[in-house]
């Protein structure tokens, strides 16, 4: 009787999946590949770090303006 180690399985599994895609030469499924545009923050995020960044310039330049150039 003969046992693979499931590390073993799985790689031969990988390459067999990697060998069928390479035999199809460049008919590969849309599955595999990427669709639309992915951020890597949403959109909430993105909006408060831009409220942070322009919130504290204004801030800096109204204390600035305030204190007659000398902050």
């Amino acid at each position: 009787m003969f046992f693979q180690t499931t590390s073993k399985r799985l790689a031969e599994r990988k390459v067999a999946k990697f060998q069928k895609n390479v035999t199809k030469r460049g008919s590969v499924p849309e599955t595999s590949t990427k669709k639309g545009y992915d951020y890597p923050v949403g959109p909430i995020v993105l909006g408060f770090f831009v409220f942070v960044v322009i919130g504290s310039s204004l801030f800096q330049i109204i204390r600035t303006a305030t204190s007659g150039g000398m902050a």
